[in-house]
């Protein structure tokens, strides 16, 4: 879970009356979370961060995806179906795929 520091947290109310410098606030902040009704709803990231953080995130995603390819390519290629037989073991003609 990520901590806020008290003055990291704005009410959604103080928020709708300064939008301005809340979003000003954000460049000299990592982070800016919003409260609503006293529970943490959003937070507002500087555009840089944002994109770091989504780069990161696709990263992981190909990383993950790698890994899948690797494990898979090491199964025996005589557990995999063709096509042809996958069809023929479901009875279903191949023009119907």
């Amino acid at each position: 879970m990520v901590a806020y520091a008290r003055d990291e947290i704005i009410s959604a109310t103080d928020l709708a009356r300064n939008v301005s410098g809340t979003i000003n606030s954000v460049k000299t902040k990592e982070k800016v979370a919003i409260s609503k009704n006293n529970k943490l709803e959003a937070v507002l990231l500087d555009i840089e961060e944002y994109e770091r953080l989504k780069e990161a995130y696709e990263l992981m995603e190909h990383i993950e995806i790698a890994k899948i390819i690797e494990e898979r390519s090491k199964t025996p290629k005589d557990t995999y179906l063709t096509m042809e037989e996958l069809a023929a073991k479901l009875e279903i003609p191949l023009d119907e795929i």
